[in-house]
Parts: structure tokens; C-alpha cells; sequence
């Protein structure tokens, strides 16, 4: 099964999300989940990185990465690893970006089918657990959207997770218990980075994330897809690609 693209409006332009002046690095190994040894200016160091899954086409001993200077209390690293060339693709691995270009996107008009909220609320807290997105607007079901991050794409195909992932299915089932309450309920899939041509659940990383993301579907939960346009100036939403909900 497939659903239409929903494209995003409009051609590319400067980054919604632009970045700092990187640092270009090499990467060396993955010693713990959030921290990644890398060869800068000719020195080994420890940077942050923002991506708990495992990445396990990305983070390649030898492969360009791109570092971000990071400062502040309690930090054990001097940089944030925000970026992995994959064979000249470049690859968000911030988990903490996809959220704020769909907050981008949003404000922009590029998401056609959730325009005419007039509220948008970020980090809700429900009794089922926290939302990352409210919508609501006069005479309008509310809107809640869960926003999800994707990186592994094998031939063309973007999968998600990339490892088991208890929280995200319990966020999928969670929309679904809203859509039966009579809400409008979105995930939305953002692909950070721009070769993907489909998108579809990876029941290899995780089959019961796949099973309940069908169950959502199946139930009014509206699955949504997008690439990003990566490059060492910040981050831009990019088309809609079609969603195959048939697990790979």
C-alpha cells in the first residue's frame, strides 16, 4: 500500500535550520551511545553525538563527519557531530533537528495539509505520555504530531527505526488512542537527508514498531514522509516521498 506524496511548497531556498561554520573531521569509532572519537586538524578528540540509534551505515571508521563547536556546563566534549557524509550524501544524525524543521516548515506554509491552526504547541504533556506537537484552531478537531527521525536509507528506500525502539511504538499507539478519541493524528517521518524516494517501516530493526505503525494506519493515523535537504549551511524540508506501509 502507498499514499500520494504530499509535497512541500515552494523550491528550496536558504536553510529554514542554517548551522554555524563545521569543522570538517574523520571519523574514528563509536566508543559509547552518544560519543564518537574523530581525527580534527590532525588530533584525535571525543565529540558529542546527538543520536542514540545505530547508524549502522553511517558511522564508518574513515568517513567524513562534521563537527559543530559546543560549549557549556557539564559538557565532557568540545564539539557536536552533526553530520556524516554517506558517499557524498550528507546525513543529519541530530536527533534534535527534525522537530524544529517541522516547527520551521510549519511556521513557513510548507505543510499544506496541516495549515489553518492558529495554535501550535510544542512538548505537550498527556496522560498517555508527552506530544511533540498540539495543533488546534476554532471549529478544528486538535492535531497531535509526532515527529520521527530517519537516516538509514538502503537503495532509495528510507526505514525506520534502525533499532528496537519501545519508545516510538508506544508514541504510534498513542496517536491511535487519540484518533479514536476523536483528534486528527500525524506521525510524520522526516528523512534527513535527500536520496530517499519511499519511505517504509523496518521490520528488521524493529517488527513490532512495524506491526503497530500499520495498526495506526489502519486506525486514521495519517503517515507522513519528507527528505530534507542537507549541506554544511543548515537543513531544509524537501518533497514528500510516498509511504509503503508493507514492513522490509
Amino acid at each position: 500500500m502507498e499514499d500520494a506524496p504530499q509535497g512541500l511548497a515552494g523550491p528550496f531556498r536558504a536553510p529554514l535550520v542554517p548551522f554555524p561554520a563545521l569543522q570538517e573531521a574523520v571519523f574514528l569509532a563509536r566508543p559509547s551511545r552518544f560519543t564518537a572519537r574523530v581525527r580534527l586538524a590532525g588530533r584525535e578528540v571525543a565529540a558529542f553525538l546527538p543520536d542514540s540509534g545505530r547508524l549502522p551505515d553511517l558511522l564508518v571508521p574513515g568517513r567524513r563527519v562534521f563537527l559543530r563547536p559546543a560549549a557549556g556546563p557539564g559538557r565532557r566534549t568540545g564539539h557536536d557531530l552533526l553530520l556524516v557524509d554517506h558517499d557524498g550524501v550528507l546525513v543529519s544524525v541530530d536527533s534534535r533537528l527534525p522537530n524544529l524543521v517541522f516547527a520551521r516548515a510549519l511556521e513557513a506554509g510548507l505543510l499544506p495539509d496541516l495549515q489553518g491552526y492558529a495554535e501550535v504547541r510544542r512538548e505537550v504533556g498527556l496522560p498517555g505520555g508527552r506530544l511533540d506537537f498540539v495543533l488546534g484552531g476554532d471549529g478544528l478537531a486538535p492535531c497531535a504530531v509526532e515527529v520521527k527521525s530517519v537516516t538509514l536509507v538502503r537503495e532509495g528506500m528510507a526505514l525506520f527505526p534502525d533499532a528496537p525502539t519501545v519508545r516510538g511504538r508506544r508514541h504510534v499507539l498513542e496517536l491511535l488512542r487519540l484518533r479514536r478519541a476523536g483528534w486528527r493524528a500525524v506521525v510524520c517521518f522526516m528523512i534527513m537527508r535527500a536520496d530517499a524516494l519511499l519511505f517504509a517501516p523496518h521490520a528488521a530493526g524493529d517488527r513490532a514498531f512495524a506491526g503497530a505503525l500499520r495498526e495506526a494506519a489502519a486506525g486514521g493515523v495519517e503517515v507522513r514522509a519528507f527528505t530534507c535537504r542537507v549541506t554544511t549551511a543548515g537543513v531544509d524540508p524537501g518533497d514528500g516521498v510516498p509511504v509503503r506501509l508493507e514492513s522490509f
